[in-house]
C-alpha cells in the first residue's frame, strides 16, 4: 500500500522546501496533486519566513510556517507538535533533511539522489523512474516534484500548471508589461540596452506601459531605465499583484518568471547558463529564448567556457520581440 493510503483521515502532512521563490513556485504542481489526491490532509508547508507570503491564499496549502535562520530546535519541536503523519522533504539540503528526520512523523520522505539519503525511511527515485522516461533525459523542476507525489501514492496523470493567488488589483491603471531586469549572475542577466529597446518596442507596438521590476538589493539594476516607471523593493504580495495584472512579462530565468507563469500571463524568458527544460516557465503561457552552446548548463556563477557569457549575450532582440509577438498573439 502506498504512502498516501496509509495516511489517518485528516491526518497532517508536512512539506519542507525552505528557501528560493522560483523553486517554492515549483512545488505547487506537487501540492496540488497532493490535495486532489488526499483533500482531507491538513497540509503544512515550511518556509523562509521571507518567502511565506508566496503561498498566502493558496487552496492547496492549510498552514505556512516560518523558518528562522536560527532557532531550530524550537522549530523542531513546533514541527513535532503539529503531529505529521507525512513529512516530505522538497528541497533536499542539510537543513531540509534534518527537520524532516526530527519532525517525528511516519512517513519521512526525500529524494533518494540527495544527500542525507539515510535520514529518510521514505526514498523517492529519480523521477525519469517514476515517470517512465530515460535516465538520462531532462526533467522540468516542476515535474520533479510531481514526481515524489506521484511514487507517495497519487494517481498518475497530467501535471498541473504552477498557481498562485494574489490580492486583488489595487488601481486602475493602463494596461502594461512588466520587464524583470535583474539576475543574481552575469551569465542570467541580458543586458541593459537589449532591454530598454525591447521595452521601447513593447510600448511603441502595443501600447503597453513598461514596468521596471527587481528584487530586494537590486536596486542599481534600474538605475538605467529612468525613462520607464520603476519598481524598487517590491514586497512579495504586492509583486505578485503586479505581475497577475500584466497584460505581458519579459524577463530574465528568475523567480518573477515563474510567477507570471503561475498566473498565466503571456511570459517571454530569457536564458544564459541554464537548461531552460529544467527552469523554463511551466504552465503553457510562457517561451523561453535561448541560444545552443554545448557548455550549456553550467553553475553560472562564471563563464569558464569563454570568459565572458556567449551564452546571454548572443541572445538578441529579434529573437526576444519575435517571441513576445507570439505569445501576445496566443
Amino acid at each position: 500500500m502506498k504512502v498516501l493510503q496509509q495516511l489517518s483521515h485528516g491526518a497532517t502532512a508536512a512539506v519542507v522546501r525552505l528557501r528560493s521563490l522560483g523553486d517554492t513556485v515549483l512545488i505547487t504542481p506537487a501540492l496540488q496533486l497532493l490535495r486532489r489526491a488526499r483533500p482531507d490532509l491538513w497540509i503544512v508547508v515550511l518556509l523562509d519566513r521571507a518567502l511565506v507570503p508566496l503561498l498566502e491564499g493558496s487552496p492547496d496549502v492549510d498552514q505556512v510556517v516560518a523558518v528562522d535562520a536560527h532557532g531550530k530546535r524550537d522549530l523542531i519541536r513546533f514541527v513535532r507538535s503539529l503531529e505529521p503523519e507525512l513529512c516530505l522533504n522538497l528541497h533536499g539540503g542539510s537543513t531540509s533533511a534534518w527537520i524532516t528526520a526530527l519532525s517525528g512523523a511516519k512517513f519521512r520522505a526525500g529524494y533518494a539522489h540527495y544527500s542525507k539519503r539515510f535520514l529518510y525511511n521514505v526514498r523517492i527515485p529519480r523521477a525519469q523512474q517514476i515517470l517512465g522516461r530515460p535516465a538520462d533525459a531532462p526533467v522540468h523542476t516542476a515535474e520533479h516534484h510531481a514526481s515524489a507525489i506521484f511514487h507517495l501514492g497519487a494517481e498518475m496523470g497530467p501535471i498541473p500548471a504552477a498557481r498562485l493567488q494574489a490580492k486583488p488589483r489595487p488601481a486602475q491603471r493602463e494596461p502594461y508589461a512588466i520587464f524583470h531586469v535583474a539576475a543574481a549572475y552575469d551569465t542570467k542577466r541580458w543586458s541593459e540596452e537589449r532591454f530598454l529597446a525591447t521595452a521601447r518596442h513593447v510600448r511603441d507596438r502595443h501600447g503597453l506601459s513598461p514596468l521596471i521590476l527587481a528584487g530586494p538589493g537590486q536596486d542599481k539594476a534600474l538605475e538605467a531605465f529612468r525613462e520607464f516607471e520603476r519598481l524598487p523593493q517590491l514586497s512579495i504580495p504586492a509583486m505578485k499583484t503586479f505581475v497577475e495584472n500584466a497584460s505581458l512579462f519579459v524577463g530574465n530565468d528568475s523567480g518573477p518568471a515563474h510567477v507570471a507563469a503561475a498566473f498565466s500571463v503571456p511570459s517571454v524568458v530569457i536564458f544564459g547558463s541554464s537548461d531552460s527544460r529544467v527552469w523554463g516557465p511551466w504552465g503553457g503561457t510562457g517561451e523561453a529564448v535561448e541560444t545552443a552552446w554545448d557548455c550549456k548548463p553550467c553553475p553560472g556563477d562564471k563563464c569558464r567556457a569563454f570568459g565572458e557569457p556567449r551564452c546571454i549575450l548572443t541572445v538578441t532582440p529579434e529573437a526576444v520581440q519575435a517571441a513576445i509577438e507570439r505569445a501576445l498573439a496566443r
